[in-house]
């Protein structure tokens, strides 16, 4: 139950994050479905551990409000022994949880993004507002003065349509008092039929003289059919998004960052044999034995220069520079290239490390969760909710920042993505000893009687001095 209330609650920040997105498409619903469906795969990695951490504050909770756990313990049964068939079963759920991230929420992201991209790629469904010029129909532009809803479709008023079919500009125009606007069933035509008009065309013939005819006939009922095929969601070959970091599992991930790390190194020792060759070394210019043997000598740069002919000076300066700029040319897209692979192995060293993260975080909530029931001894949807949704926000923000902070190359990737996990691991077993040694850390008047005992000792102090 709590899982599936924390994947509801995921699911609508993320209708409301792409709904912008969705609306004004004409989508049919079983498309929606689809993508609310992958997209909720998606987010089973942070549902998952939130959903554990609550249901084991309710749990526990509940145990500890009615003194089931005081039962327990008194009849020689720990909390360990309690927890211990629970910790089998999150142990099974973790294990899933990896398989689940490894295997199927590859496939997952790799149907939601396609479908999402085709979902972005799809043009607004036909609305034809007055007094403007509707060009979202590949060949048409419309425009009507008025509209008015009618039991036989849309009625328009003073409608102008240019055919632009043929792309020769505006040669073909139809006018006509009004008309009614319908759509097929199958949303394949727009069906327009006009009252009233003159259509309107001004044929072309490609001659040299640019002399052009024009012909115009009066109708009184004129039906035109527009086709719809760019209105359709056109769905994209998915190949095309198979080598993005989020569709690959652990091997494929490893297999892609050794592909990458290969072809950088073998671009690095490329560039830099390419620098070392456009060096020039004995050139035609240098074939003279003085020149040689100046080189030879090991002189310095102005006392070599001073033996060459001035005529060869110049074209000496010249090679220079144009070698200079092209290897500076080249340093630069050396350069570009190797930031948008060295981003390309951040993304997957991070991917790589995130399947185990989110996996093990299951466990992790369980520890924390548990044990924090047994203390508090709250059951329902109370405090174990505020509870959970503090330590899961906890949880959240080291994992965004430390992934964060590994991107940005302020720490390594395995510090960054592992930085949640070392936070809440101790934390997780502090509670469980607490919960084991029946700590009152949670018992406002325990803490009180602490203060009590403390000022009582300072006023018999007072009064023996």
């Amino acid at each position: 139950m709590t899982f599936f209330i924390a994947l509801f609650v995921l699911l609508m920040q993320f209708i409301w994050l792409y709904i912008d997105e969705m609306l004004g498409k004409g989508l049919e619903w079983y498309v929606i479905a689809e993508l609310l469906v992958f997209a909720s795969a998606n987010m089973v990695p942070l549902a998952l551990p939130l959903a554990i951490l609550l249901a084991s504050l309710m749990t526990f909770g509940n145990l500890g409000e009615h003194f089931e756990l005081v039962s327990f313990k008194a009849a020689g049964i720990s909390l360990q022994k309690v927890m211990r068939p629970l910790i089998i079963l999150v142990s099974i759920i973790t294990v899933s949880a990896f398989f689940f991230a490894n295997n199927l929420i590859p496939i997952a992201n790799l149907k939601f993004y396609s479908l999402l991209y085709d979902i972005r790629s799809q043009k607004p469904s036909v609305n034809i507002l007055p007094d403007v010029f509707y060009n979202e129909i590949d060949g048409y532009v419309i425009r009507v003065k008025d509209k008015v809803p009618s039991k036989e479709g849309d009625m328009l008023k003073k409608v102008m349509i240019y055919n632009h079919t043929e792309d020769h500009g505006n040669r073909q125009l139809t006018i006509a008092d009004s008309g009614i606007m319908n759509i097929s069933a199958d949303k394949s035509y727009f069906l327009v039929k006009l009252f009233h008009g003159v259509d309107y065309q001004e044929k072309y013939e490609g001659r040299m003289d640019k002399i052009y005819p024009l012909s115009r006939f009066s109708f009184d009922e004129y039906e035109m059919r527009i086709d719809l095929s760019g209105f359709k969601l056109n769905r994209t070959d998915e190949e095309l998004f198979k080598e993005d970091y989020r569709m690959l599992n652990l091997r494929q991930l490893t297999e892609k960052t050794d592909t990458i790390t290969k072809y950088v190194n073998t671009r690095i020792n490329e560039f830099h044999n390419a620098i070392q060759m456009s060096y020039i070394v004995y050139d035609t210019l240098f074939k003279n034995s003085t020149l040689r043997n100046s080189i030879a000598e090991k002189l310095t740069l102005e006392e070599v220069l001073r033996k060459i002919p001035n005529d060869q000076k110049e074209q000496i300066f010249n090679i220079a520079l144009n070698s200079a700029r092209t290897n500076k040319g080249r340093s630069s897209a050396t350069l570009v290239e190797m930031k948008f692979h060295d981003e390309n192995l951040m993304n997957l060293n991070v991917e790589w490390h995130r399947k185990f993260t989110f996996s093990l975080a299951c466990l992790i909530m369980f520890f924390i969760g548990a044990p924090l029931g047994a203390i508090v001894r709250k059951g329902g949807l109370g405090m174990p909710v505020v509870i959970s949704v503090i330590f899961f926000l906890l949880f959240w923000i080291l994992s965004i920042s430390g992934e964060k902070m590994a991107k940005e190359r302020v720490i390594e990737v395995y510090q960054g993505m592992w930085l949640a996990t070392a936070f809440l691991f101790p934390l997780g077993f502090f509670f469980t000893y607490k919960a084991t040694t029946d700590s009152a850390m949670f018992n406002i008047d325990a803490y009180f009687m602490f203060f009590k005992k403390i000022f009582n000792r300072k006023e018999e102090k007072g009064e023996g001095n």
